[in-house]
């Protein structure tokens, strides 16, 4: 890795609506609805909803990561590899741009150290970070009990100030902090102000109108991916 005072560069991506074109979690909810395992009349309003009222900025941590983890609940992760494999494939990777993939590919090829950091879970996320290539992943951590998901989550929430937390945590755990780095972070969304406001070089990727306001004001660099 080379940049920073010591040499370093950290790059950190958001996943939804910033190198995925769409929400993993309301992916996932639909696909499952798709297959049977989620109820339409119930479910497809309930999930709208959570989306935007994440969009806006308004859903609670708890009640966002909440929802979507609970559609792990009961089975393991052997039950449920297959549909993930299969969520990937026929969802998941034909959203997926040829800009998102070359800029995270400049990233690697630069030597930066790149992580995926994501409000959506790790079960379904860990696939599109192989994808990618991305080694390192933070993301909200499905609890499980007895080998089954529970439908709740473990530890801090990967959401908000919840995304710095877990930054400065993994670093710690490798033997490094944030101000080692010269460090960028790409995303999308007012969620992640925190997280932008935290490294030195913040890109606004296609972002939502607050986030646009924000990084007009800051001068920030806006970014525009080919979708």
């Amino acid at each position: 890795m080379n940049g920073g005072s010591d040499g370093l560069r950290l790059t950190l991506f958001d996943l939804d609506h910033t190198l995925l074109s769409g929400d993993s979690d309301v992916l996932w909810c639909d696909f499952l609805i798709n297959q049977g395992l989620l109820d339409r009349t119930s479910f497809a309003a309930r999930n709208a909803d959570m989306d935007a009222r994440y969009r806006a900025g308004t859903v609670g941590v708890e009640e966002f990561a909440n929802f979507y983890v609970g559609t792990l609940a009961g089975r393991t992760r052997a039950q449920w590899e297959p549909l993930r494999k299969e969520f990937l494939a026929t969802v998941i990777v034909p959203r997926i741009g040829k800009d998102a993939i070359d800029l995270v590919q400049r990233h690697l090829d630069s030597d930066d150290l790149v992580v995926m950091t994501t409000a959506t879970n790790r079960f379904i996320t860990e696939l599109t970070a192989g994808y990618f290539e991305i080694e390192h992943l933070i993301a909200t951590e499905p609890e499980m009990q007895q080998g089954q998901f529970t439908g709740r989550t473990a530890g801090t929430l990967n959401m908000r100030d919840g995304k710095v937390v877990r930054l400065h945590g993994w670093l710690a755990d490798i033997g490094y902090a944030l101000s080692d780095f010269d460090s960028h972070a790409y995303s999308d969304s007012i969620n992640d102000l925190p997280l932008l406001q935290a490294v030195q070089r913040a890109v606004a990727v296609d972002p939502d109108a607050r986030l646009r306001a924000e990084a007009d004001a800051r001068g920030w660099q806006i970014l525009q991916l080919q979708r």
